[in-house]
């Protein structure tokens, strides 16, 4: 199986759909498979297993986060490449699968390619890589983003997989610096591009994101406390930041940010045995790294 293309859902059947029937015309179901995870979903994306009986599907009949469906859905994967995608991200190049494996052999230590990242909502894919810049541009960098990426299978396996600790917000973060840590390098690339269909608009419109800041601000604290050696200025430091900046902003961030805190707290015991730190060299060498474009 030369690749495996895998998509976690949750309650976003038309942006699903609308993937899905972008990957039928792509995929070649001889050498490479879809797997999709419904997360918990209740808006009658089950329905869609009847149009799309090539696609392997799994689920969860309650919501068990992004990350933890990933970490199942993953296990599942028999390619030698596996190919992430968001519900509402697609490929915009045709032969994104053979690009991916041609890069891989390109830079032998590369284990991740985070590939390129067009938001917004588009009346064509034409209309959407016309903001794609004429130049390659690749790079070493820090982590990749979910809504598009590619990572080998052995790398893969040498970590622990993205985290059962994180619901959602954060685990792309987490395996990034696994992946570091097992002396592989994350390319950046615009060689293979995504078109992540975020209606940009709207979401100014709908303002300030509550859950957003209570997942990652928790989720941040969880990496700090799992892969720092000694994690406890990192954690001051984090904390007093987000309640300067958002904790004293309003009466909501006030909430959510003692929320969070206090279930760091509540989760610290269960955290030790996931507890695995990095060594310094390699969070330096993170730190020291530039972030994919997005």
């Amino acid at each position: 199986m030369q690749a495996s293309i895998l998509i976690v859902s949750k309650d976003r059947k038309e942006e699903l759909e609308k993937t899905l029937l972008t990957l039928k015309g792509l995929v070649d179901l001889s050498s490479q498979e879809v797997l999709v995870f419904l997360d918990g979903c209740t808006d009658g994306s089950l329905a869609l297993k009847e149009s799309f009986k090539w696609v392997a599907w799994y689920e969860s009949n309650r919501t068990i986060g992004a990350s933890r469906a990933r970490h199942i859905l993953y296990a599942k994967a028999r390619g030698t490449i596996f190919i992430g995608f968001d519900d509402d991200a697609h490929p915009l190049n045709a032969n994104f699968v053979a690009l991916s494996q041609q890069l891989f052999n390109e830079f032998p230590n590369v284990g991740v390619l985070a590939f390129e990242e067009i938001k917004g909502v588009f009346n064509s894919d034409e209309a959407a890589l016309k903001l794609k810049p004429e130049l390659i541009e690749e790079y070493v960098c820090r982590e990749f983003v979910g809504c598009g990426f590619a990572i080998r299978k052995d790398v893969y396996e040498a970590t622990n997989g993205f985290p059962v600790w994180v619901d959602i917000y954060g685990e792309e973060s987490c395996l990034s610096i696994e992946v570091l840590s097992k002396g592989f390098d994350i390319l950046y690339t615009n060689r293979i591009t995504v078109n992540h269909r975020i209606d940009k608009v709207q979401r100014l419109q709908q303002g300030r994101n509550y859950f957003r800041f209570g997942k990652q601000l928790k989720n941040t604290a969880f990496y700090y406390i799992i892969y720092h050696r000694f994690p406890f200025v990192k954690l001051a430091k984090l904390f007093w930041h987000n309640f300067k900046k958002y904790g004293c902003s309003d009466w909501d961030y006030f909430k959510i940010y003692f929320i969070a805190l206090f279930r760091m707290l509540i989760f610290l015991p269960q955290l030790v045995k996931y507890r695995k730190p990095v060594d310094d060299v390699i969070l330096k060498k993170s730190s020291l790294l530039p972030n994919p474009k997005y």
